[in-house]
């Protein structure tokens, strides 16, 4: 039979020294960062057991490291004992827990007209209920809430990225429901103030249903997934991030024109074979060495031979890192300064709104739109991550990609 002063002198003495200092308990106890230990001991045959809670103020590693040492306890007063974790509780998780269960049973009895922000309050304690996807159209197509009300409309592809946007707290939206657009899509986005967002997968799918719907609909924006996954796959932060980095539509699909392109050009395959050198037959002359070796240098001087990289001003070869994969523009004066900064959607309104600008360098696509304003405000240098077909370019406006810098 033990008392309660043999475990606390059990506890202190037995873990002094074990974890060092920053977790010696006496340390911990004196800073605040652990509480009162309560011991609550029970005796009945000649033995004795209880619990021991210990309220600690500290991160979850830490916790666990102190938790631990604890059941190295092997002695209590003259008596041999053992000391078994039984649980690890958050008490403001459960606080937090309580808190909502309340605030729910509070809001079943509450008449909705005593007070404005009822809907809110519901909204908050409840987020994270089923959601309900509306149909639009004559084919049915699942959309949000919102949809209807809203003058601006995102598209995506599915059901799912629908349900997933409005778990994010985007309810206007509308799915296309495969690589055939709708009709009723296509009407839609030719309503007169609706501003129209495609939204689209990070794979080879996502160009599809682009292409097409720039044919047959009006899209003003393109807002891509991270390459390689779907927008039904985002998290909340992906799903801002993607629509914040939205671009003009015919800048996106100039984009994907280029990358089908690019990868359309497959280099020959090369062979490596191994011969062995013999006799010449009857008649039969071999070339010498030197020609042999002379053949083989000129071989490999032409694949070597690359078209030398364009010369700019290092005034804009030195921002090309700091807005590469950032759609970010940075327009510059005559004195080689950064006059404005936007992103690459506001580009061309950004740069009607200028008087003089000399030189632009932006992460996106270098298109007609785009030439046709910048001609206008004098600009005599365009840098862009890409070059889309341009039929009408003034003589003294020069257009140079990243790959051109060797970036």
């Amino acid at each position: 039979m033990v008392d309660k002063p043999d475990v606390v002198g059990a506890i202190f003495g037995q873990t002094e020294g074990l974890l060092g200092e920053d977790l010696d308990l006496r340390e911990l106890q004196r800073t605040g960062r652990i509480g009162r230990i309560q011991i609550a001991i029970r005796s009945e045959g000649g033995n004795s057991t209880g619990e021991i809670v210990i309220p600690v103020s500290l991160n979850k590693t830490a916790t666990a490291i102190l938790a631990a040492s604890l059941e190295t306890v092997d002695r209590v007063g003259p008596c041999t004992a053992k000391v078994i974790l039984e649980k690890l509780e958050d008490i403001r998780g459960a606080k937090r827990r309580k808190v909502v269960s309340r605030a729910i049973s509070i809001l079943k009895g509450w008449e909705e007209d005593i007070s404005p922000g009822t809907d809110e309050i519901k909204t908050a304690v409840t987020k994270g209920s089923k959601v309900t996807v509306s149909k639009f159209g004559p084919d049915n197509l699942p959309a949000g809430s919102g949809l209807n009300g809203s003058s601006e409309i995102i598209i995506v592809e599915g059901r799912a990225d629908v349900i997933n946007l409005m778990k994010c707290g985007i309810t206007n939206t509308v799915a296309v429901e495969g690589t055939h657009v709708p009709k009723s899509i296509v009407d839609l986005t030719k309503k007169r103030g609706k501003k129209v967002i495609a939204f689209l997968d990070g794979d080879r799918g996502g160009d599809l249903i682009l292409r097409e719907l720039m044919q047959v609909a009006k899209v003003d924006y393109i807002a891509r997934a991270p390459e390689g996954k779907e927008v039904e796959d985002l998290t909340r932060r992906e799903v801002t991030k993607a629509l914040q980095t939205q671009i003009p539509a015919d800048q996106a699909l100039a984009l994907v024109s280029q990358q089908r392109g690019t990868a359309g050009k497959r280099k020959r395959p090369t062979r490596k074979t191994t011969r062995t050198r013999r006799e010449p037959r009857q008649g039969e002359v071999f070339d010498e060495p030197e020609a042999v070796e002379d053949r083989r240098t000129l071989r490999q001087r032409k694949p070597s031979t690359r078209k030398a990289p364009v010369a700019v001003d290092e005034a804009y070869l030195s921002k090309i890192g700091t807005i590469k994969e950032s759609f970010k523009a940075l327009l510059f004066g005559k004195d080689q300064k950064v006059i404005v900064e936007c992103g690459v959607a506001e580009l061309a309104k950004t740069l009607e709104d200028q008087k003089d600008v000399q030189t632009i360098v932006f992460d996106g696509v270098i298109t007609q739109r785009l030439v046709d304003i910048a001609s206008k405000k004098n600009t005599k240098l365009m840098i862009g991550a890409a070059v889309a077909d341009i039929e009408n370019k003034p003589g003294s406006l020069k257009l140079v990609t990243f790959e051109d810098l060797g970036q």
